[in-house]
């Protein structure tokens, strides 16, 4: 049986690392994808030396030249991608300050990694996606994207406005349903998940999940069969509302 190649963005560390050696447990070969050529390097050495099937490759998600470069590298190396996970992804809002005080650089900024850039990879990974016999493609949003419970006083995220960050992942949960639909007659299958309020570097490690938890929301999602949901949002297969 031929060994599935999955690709993980932003995977040097924290919930994409951990995606990257569950995926790799379960016999995905891994492509360790970061900025840093030399951090994703000496962070796939390190699950190498547990046996494990990863690979490094640059790809710095916001930058269009790398990731032509990174696309046109798994085309050499693999000729076709299984699985991409779209984990990169930035936090820079003040949360002193009120929404409307958030300045216009920090939701520029926001919306190039959590947005453009997961839509600037797909497009340029989806011809070798293609080429998979049913690929998968997962992007970590957040619960914080969702607008039913931000506009619900009784829920827990209602007093909780991050709002570049906040909305770059309702724009996110909109981008998966819009390629779901577009792929809905293909053995493609998208969809946004939730990994959990998960203690990373992002929020100073003040999570309430491992990341081990963390990543199996998108470990699950990527290894979905062709009974599986596509265009879905949800957290561990309970659906959250958009």
């Amino acid at each position: 049986m031929t060994r599935k190649i999955a690709l993980v963005t932003g995977a040097t560390r924290g919930i994409g690392l951990e995606t990257v050696r569950q995926l790799a447990q379960s016999g995905v070969h891994v492509l360790l994808a970061g900025r840093d050529a030399a951090k994703a390097a000496a962070a796939a050495a390190k699950l190498q030396q547990e046996n494990l099937p990863v690979e490094a490759i640059a790809l710095n998600v916001d930058d269009a030249g790398s990731i032509a470069a990174a696309a046109a590298a798994v085309e050499r190396s693999h000729g076709r991608l299984d699985i991409l996970v779209n984990n990169a992804g930035i936090l820079l809002d003040d949360l002193a300050r009120a929404p409307s005080a958030q300045s216009l650089d920090v939701w520029r900024k926001t919306f190039d990694t959590n947005l453009f850039a997961v839509v600037a990879v797909t497009q340029a990974f989806l011809p070798l996606l293609k080429k998979s016999e049913a690929a998968r493609i997962v992007n970590v949003s957040s619960i914080l994207g969702s607008l039913t419970l931000h506009s619900d006083p009784t829920s827990g995220i209602y007093g909780f406005k991050v709002p570049a960050y906040n909305a770059s992942k309702s724009a996110l949960n909109a981008w998966t349903v819009h390629l779901a639909y577009e792929l809905r007659d293909t053995p493609i299958k998208v969809n946004a998940i939730h990994p959990g309020y998960v203690k990373t570097d992002m929020n100073g490690g003040e999570g309430e999940l491992d990341i081990s938890e963390g990543a199996k929301s998108s470990v699950e999602l990527a290894l979905i069969g062709t009974d599986g949901p596509t265009g879905s949002f949800t957290h561990l297969g309970q659906t959250l509302p958009w």
